[in-house]
């Protein structure tokens, strides 16, 4: 890495979904992108951030027209880094320009393996042509690279894993009980918070509060249906939606946390696991995509959380029952991440891993 602040490689243009700063709409992929964005910087590229507005993965013609212009606007034999979000829904404007532009491609999640929510047509067609002419691309997982690679057939030496990093951070500071229980990510149904209230409906003979963290506006009537079943369960003083958290307010929600609940139906990585570990803070998850990978585990094998299926009630009732009645069990994984929080690996990394992969799209 000291090379390549030695020696800036060039500039590049990075092409993100529009509302990367907007509180109102934080997400893993913008959180990635701002951090790649300020480390790329720090090597000594010269990042020319470019904004896509419009509503990915489901452009409308307006949103096409501004992104076609934008890119026209990038000179010839530029190296562009594009966002999979916008580029996968926009392959055939984009495949377009890879004979006059350098194209590398962030898969965060792979469109044609989106999770329930994220259906877009013809999207695993579209994917296939863009990342077949891209120069390289860039993904967030072990896991996704798989999925690039069985889906399409790419040369697996185009297809580099930039793992998301963390930020040094204080530990959090347990309950001997355990009884804390945190879930970030927008409310919504493919971050599974229908499962999590189903599951905790059925623990309300046990101690325990949960904070939710995360927007309350992507999906109004899902959050109805959720505050309506947690009325209908009386547990409405137990759970409680404070929308979204950022900087100094998000840390502060896993300091005082005792344990993430993460009941995603799908995930690329997994950011928040990845963030709750940078706490010291054991997960419960969804044995899902790349969920496990972001899980990971102690040099001897330990994992410092459990996972259940999901979509499993049943499942993930019972293992967050096992996490609130079983002391040695939380002492088990409260000793295997703060092992594993000492691994977990830095913005910087991640961000050297994706220079690699502009340095090699460029002459």
């Amino acid at each position: 890495m000291g090379e390549l602040r030695a020696n800036p490689v060039s500039t590049v243009h990075f092409v993100v979904p529009g509302g990367i700063d907007d509180p109102r709409r934080t997400s893993g992929g913008n959180v990635y992108d701002r951090e790649i964005c300020a480390e790329l910087a720090r090597f000594g590229w010269d990042v020319r951030l470019h904004e896509a507005c419009g509503a990915w993965p489901w452009p409308d013609d307006t949103a096409l027209a501004a992104l076609q212009a934008a890119v026209g606007r990038i000179p010839a034999g530029a190296t562009v880094l594009v966002d999979g979000l916008v580029a996968s829904s926009a392959a055939e404007l984009l495949a377009s320009e890879a004979e006059r532009l350098r194209l590398v491609v962030l898969v965060h999640m792979p469109l044609g393996a989106g999770p329930p929510g994220h259906v877009v047509p013809e999207a695993a067609h579209r994917e296939r042509a863009l990342l077949t002419a891209a120069r390289s691309v860039v993904t967030t997982s072990e896991w996704a690279r798989d999925q690039l690679l069985s889906l399409y057939g790419l040369p697996p030496d185009r297809v580099h894993v930039a793992t998301p990093g963390v930020h040094a951070t204080e530990a959090s500071v347990p309950t001997p009980a355990g009884t804390r229980l945190l879930c970030v990510g927008a409310v919504a149904q493919h971050k599974g918070h229908d499962v999590l209230v189903a599951a905790l409906s059925r623990l309300a003979d046990l101690s325990w509060c949960c904070l939710c963290v995360g927007s309350v506006d992507r999906d109004a009537g899902f959050v109805t249906r959720l505050r309506a079943d947690l009325e209908a369960a009386g547990l409405t003083n137990r759970v409680r939606f404070v929308g979204v958290r950022t900087g100094a307010a998000l840390d502060g929600c896993y300091r005082s946390a005792d344990v993430l609940v993460h009941p995603s139906r799908g995930e690329s990585y997994g950011m928040v696991v990845a963030e709750a570990l940078a706490h010291g803070l054991p997960v419960i998850g969804s044995d899902v995509g790349g969920v496990p990978e972001a899980l990971g585990g102690t040099g001897d094998g330990r994992r410092p959380g459990l996972l259940a299926p999901p979509g499993d009630v049943d499942a993930l009732a019972a293992t967050v029952r096992r996490w609130l009645c079983e002391p040695s069990l939380r002492a088990r994984l409260r000793a295997a991440a703060a092992e594993r929080r000492s691994t977990m690996p830095s913005w910087s990394a991640t961000a050297a891993v994706i220079a690699t992969a502009l340095a090699e799209a460029t002459p």
